[in-house]
């Protein structure tokens, strides 16, 4: 697999990746500003909405006990799952259990991150997912690049051609077109599917609802038409009460796509009863481990507060140069570069804390304050600390060190590093636009800043001789 930095480059030099993020990525952001901003005490509910993450975090226990004794009340069947493994193994029980063949999906980075589907097709299972975005993805034998814009880093041309080659659709169509023809695809699936899975946003321990946020009706679709339903989610999905939900759901929608409020919220409240017209006879609800109280309590647990709005990879600089398969994780951007290493270790995954600025445009966005660069340190320390950096990344700082801890010799250095600076190639009035070994890294694409002829030091000192002077002279 290549290195964080090679996959970076690929996206950099990627003229089309670069188009499609370039349009997406102010849009949301430029929404999320507009209705946070429209929210009357906005600021006051974003602490608030941390609060009611922070102390569901602290009760999860407590919190999970009691969303299982409300689902189960409802009708519904509640399973564990410590982790992926288990979790799949669940599913293709209660699929073949019921003998079901053919499975509808809503959108789920859960499913995403257990890697639920390959599972299934192994077991002989028909899976297609629903959420325009995934289909197009799984259309494509791709993988989502964002959180909630699965699709985010291809452009309207490239969907079309996916589509005419398996839609037969024109080469050129537009944008109604293309949703006409998935619209036609899909309904049939609906109709023909014996099992729905979906995620969760959330869900509330005071009833025992599952709640799902879409643009599209086919999550309605998903939990309503087939005869099961199957939930899986992350035990840190949790809410203790409807009044917290409403809280969570208005900076939810601002936060993700800038929105008031998203087109569907849908609660999932138990199977069908005898006076539903429609909804499934059965629905299981999987509440998935798989490394998160792992985290709970140690210095990475904020990170179970993010709520999966997706606000974090819009305002990143970044993110919004080099999209979310340069991340090679199923969880990109800000959050991602976190809750990967915390849930999967940081030996695979031990790059992933140096793809950020620690520019703090992540805290700032996010609707419930997570600390992201706070973390970021940590596991960058750790990742020191476990002797992973490169040897010249390591030694490099130890020099510098060295250096900067003698004055003499650190006056020294600067100053053979201004004349060294003139030698060198130039992209500008005493900028350098090659540097050498590592550090041509930073040149490949921008140019270096000159070094200052003269240092603060100096010039702090020339200023002190000179007020001395003046004072003697008076």
């Amino acid at each position: 697999m290549a290195t964080l930095n090679q996959r970076a480059e690929i996206a950099l030099l990627d003229v089309p990746l670069q188009q499609a993020l370039g349009r997406a990525m102010n849009n949301f952001a430029d929404g999320r500003v507009r209705v946070m901003g429209s929210l009357p005490h906005g600021e006051a509910l974003r602490d608030h909405a941390r609060m009611i993450r922070a102390g569901t975090l602290s009760r999860l226990d407590e919190h999970l006990v009691a969303f299982q004794r409300s689902a189960e009340g409802n009708g519904a069947i509640v399973h564990w799952a410590r982790d992926a493994a288990e979790a799949r193994a669940l599913v293709v029980e209660i699929a073949k259990g019921n003998e079901v063949q053919r499975i509808v999906k809503s959108k789920s980075m859960l499913t995403e991150e257990i890697e639920l589907n390959p599972a299934l097709e192994a077991a002989g299972l028909e899976v297609l997912e629903t959420d325009l975005g995934e289909y197009v993805v799984q259309l494509g034998h791709d993988h989502p690049s964002h959180i909630i814009a699965p699709i985010v880093h291809k452009r309207k041309e490239d969907v079309s051609a996916l589509f005419h080659e398996h839609l037969g659709t024109p080469l050129d169509a537009d944008i109604p077109t293309l949703t006409a023809a998935a619209r036609r695809a899909l309904r049939e699936a609906f109709l023909q599917a014996d099992m729905g899975i979906t995620g969760a946003n959330f869900a509330v321990a005071e009833s025992g609802s599952i709640v799902l946020v879409t643009n599209e009706g086919n999550g309605r679709f998903v939990t309503a038409a087939p005869r099961i339903h199957v939930a899986l989610v992350g035990i840190e999905r949790l809410v203790p009460t409807l009044d917290d939900l409403g809280t969570l759901l208005q900076i939810l929608a601002a936060s993700a796509t800038g929105q008031p409020l998203s087109c569907y919220t849908t609660f999932v409240t138990g199977p069908r009863r005898s006076r539903d017209e429609d909804g499934p006879e059965q629905v299981h609800v999987i509440l998935v481990d798989n490394g998160r109280s792992r985290i709970l309590g140690t210095e990475l647990a904020e990170i179970l507060y993010c709520i999966r709005c997706g606000a974090c990879l819009n305002v990143c600089p970044v993110y919004r140069n080099v999209g979310g398969h340069t991340y090679g994780s199923v969880y990109p951007g800000p959050i991602g570069i976190v809750v990967t290493p915390a849930l999967d270790g940081l030996g695979p995954w031990n790059e992933l804390p140096q793809a950020s600025s620690l520019c703090g445009a992540c805290t700032e966005a996010c609707p419930v304050r997570i600390d992201i660069p706070r973390m970021l340190l940590k596991l960058r320390a750790e990742s020191v600390d476990a002797g992973y950096p490169p040897d010249w990344l390591h030694f490099g700082i130890r020099g510098f060190t060295w250096a900067a801890t003698r004055p003499r010799l650190f006056r020294w250095g600067a100053r053979l590093a201004s004349v060294a600076q003139r030698l060198a190639p130039k992209a500008g009035p005493g900028w350098t636009r090659w540097l050498p070994g590592p550090l041509g890294g930073w040149t490949q694409t921008r140019a270096f800043p000159p070094v200052v002829s003269e240092s603060f030091s100096a010039r702090w000192e020339k200023r002190q001789a000179a007020a001395e002077g003046a004072d003697r002279r008076n």
